[in-house]
C-alpha cells in the first residue's frame, strides 16, 4: 500500500523524521539509502550524511543520529533495505524527487530491493510506500489520516 501525508498534527514538519518513523518501525533492523537531499539543518551540527554524493547508504546507527538531529527534509528520497542486501541503484540515474513524476505512481519504487520508501515533495507531502503490508498497517494505525496515494487528487 502507498500512502500520502498531506495534512497532521502528529508531526512539527512532515519530514519529522523521529516521530515520523519511531511510532511504528524498529529503526535498526535497516539499512538507509538518502538520495537527491535538500536538508534545513537547524542545529548545525554535522550530519553522516556525503551531500557531494548523489545518494548516501547509511546505517542504522547513524540514520537515529540523523533523525535525532532538529533537521527538515525539503526535497529526498529516503528508501530502507535489509542489512543483508546492497541496495540496487542505477548508477546513471540514483533515486530523486523534483520533476519526477514517478513518485506519484503506485508502487514505483526508484531502488529496486527497497522495501519502503519515504519521499519528501518540496516540505509539503510526504510519500511514504511498502512492499511489506505488514509495515503498511502499522503506520496506517498510527497516522490514520493518511490517504492512499491513488486517491489523492491535487
Amino acid at each position: 500500500m502507498n500512502w500520502i501525508i498531506r495534512d497532521t498534527k502528529k508531526l512539527y514538519c512532515h519530514t519529522d523524521l523521529n516521530n515520523l518513523l519511531n511510532s511504528w518501525i524498529d529503526i535498526s533492523k535497516f539499512e538507509w539509502v538518502l538520495s537527491d537531499l535538500d536538508v534545513i539543518n537547524f542545529t548545525k551540527k554535522k550530519l553522516p550524511i556525503d551531500f557531494n554524493k548523489s545518494f548516501s547508504v547509511i546505517t542504522s546507527d547513524d540514520f537515529k543520529k540523523i533523525i535525532e538531529t532538529d533537521i527538515q527534509i525539503v526535497w529526498g528520497v529516503i528508501s530502507t533495505i535489509n542489512k543483508s542486501e546492497n541496495p540496487k541503484i542505477d548508477k546513471f540515474n540514483s533515486p530523486f524527487v523534483e520533476g519526477n513524476d514517478n513518485v506519484w505512481i503506485n508502487d514505483n519504487f526508484q531502488i529496486e530491493n527497497a522495501i519502503f520508501e519515504i519521499t519528501a515533495w518540496d516540505s509539503s507531502y510526504t510519500i511514504i510506500k511498502f512492499k511489506d503490508s505488514e509495515l503498511s498497517k502499522k503506520f496506517k494505525l498510527y497516522f490514520d489520516e493518511a490517504i492512499e496515494l491513488d486517491k489523492y487528487k491535487f
